[in-house]
């Protein structure tokens, strides 16, 4: 593989010296972009798109080729792994991810079964061709569900205003969503090596829905299952540490407890006070984040102003401290292009104010 030309956000996710704070976006590949519209109505459906390592890459590139950021993050799906399970996946346009076969008992929560990894071999193909076309310009970042994420859509059969079902599980037999999670984190780990091996240079675990738990629940459902995957996790490839970020969604309150995980980064929704919580983990970690998607919808000066505010409540970034600048959560499919021009743009320039070495 070609040397990187552009290290930054790998250097700041391990809190070493960077010039400015590096910048890529969560769904920055995405239906926002009339490029990415096209290759899907190309491939015909999501999943289709999803399992072409030709088409995957193709989209990967795109909000690289038009914005410069600074890491590329592989086109996929957290539920690939649940569906290689045999679960039974789709997608209705308007209605997201649907699991035709959801772990509704015992009997099916015992036959669950970790998925062979040549099942999802397009994955690690998608993986391996992406990192040779993007010859060493920026990093790829390889991703999973966390296993409690997983298990949520596992047990609803899809998305779900209040996750009852999965909240009924976990009260009244949570032996059987610890079975669900056993297989999840073994699966989960599992994936994430075999995207390192095939050239991912840094992971990040999506806990999208371990902020709906109670305190305690969190810790043993979400938080731990997550422990448990990044410490199988391999943390050196090609002469370097492979850097490790975790995402819970709403998840500032244990933030201390996540900065003690074994990541090296934390990444955190627009809710949260980032200077607090840099504060709080006193630089144990990096932080990852965390304007609010919908300030792309804004003027331009309304975003650069917002950029300066997050940036702010940052503060200085020096040796033994990291910030990558990123979204609170995925992009909005009907976000203006040009505003992400804007974001990328004034990030890069504010931002060097910020760092007092040079690199």
């Amino acid at each position: 593989m070609p040397p990187l030309s552009n290290d930054i956000v790998l250097r700041a996710l391990l809190r070493e010296p960077v010039p400015y704070t590096p910048v890529w976006l969560m769904r920055q590949a995405g239906r926002y972009l009339a490029e990415y519209r096209a290759t899907r109505a190309r491939a015909g459906s999501f999943l289709a798109l999803a399992k072409s390592p030709a088409l995957a890459t193709e989209v990967t590139l795109q909000p690289i080729d038009r914005y410069g950021l600074d890491a590329a993050i592989l086109f996929s799906d957290i539920l690939t792994v649940p569906e290689a399970m045999g679960l039974g996946l789709s997608f209705a346009e308007g209605e997201g991810p649907r699991f035709e076969r959801p772990l509704r008992d015992e009997a099916s929560v015992r036959a669950l079964r970790v998925p062979p990894l040549e099942s999802l071999r397009y994955v690690f193909d998608a993986v391996a061709e992406i990192r040779k076309a993007l010859a060493g310009r920026v990093p790829l970042i390889g991703f999973c569900g966390s296993p409690f994420t997983l298990a949520c859509y596992m047990v609803e059969g899809g998305a779900s205003k209040d996750f009852g079902t999965i909240k009924s599980m976990l009260y009244k037999n949570p032996e059987l969503l610890e079975r669900i999670l056993e297989v999840n984190v073994a699966a989960s780990a599992a994936y994430l090596n075999a995207q390192i091996d095939a050239g991912a240079q840094a992971v990040m675990i999506f806990d999208t829905w371990g902020g709906i738990l109670a305190d305690g629940a969190y810790q043993r459902f979400s938080l731990n299952p997550m422990r448990a995957v990044l410490a199988q996790v391999q943390r050196e490839k090609e002469g370097r540490r492979v850097p490790s970020i975790v995402f819970t969604k709403g998840g500032a309150g244990w933030i201390e407890e996540i900065a003690q995980s074994g990541c090296d980064a934390v990444g955190l929704d627009w809710t949260a006070d980032l200077g607090a919580c840099r504060k709080r983990i006193a630089d144990r970690c990096a932080l990852q984040g965390n304007l609010d998607p919908h300030v792309l919808f804004a003027k331009d000066s309304d975003i650069e102003r917002e950029v300066e505010h997050t940036l702010t409540r940052f503060g200085e970034v020096g040796e033994g401290a990291g910030h990558v600048f990123n979204l609170g959560h995925g992009i909005s499919q009907f976000t203006p292009p040009d505003a992400v021009a804007v974001l990328v743009s004034a990030v890069k320039s504010q931002s060097r104010a910020f760092h007092k070495v040079s690199a």
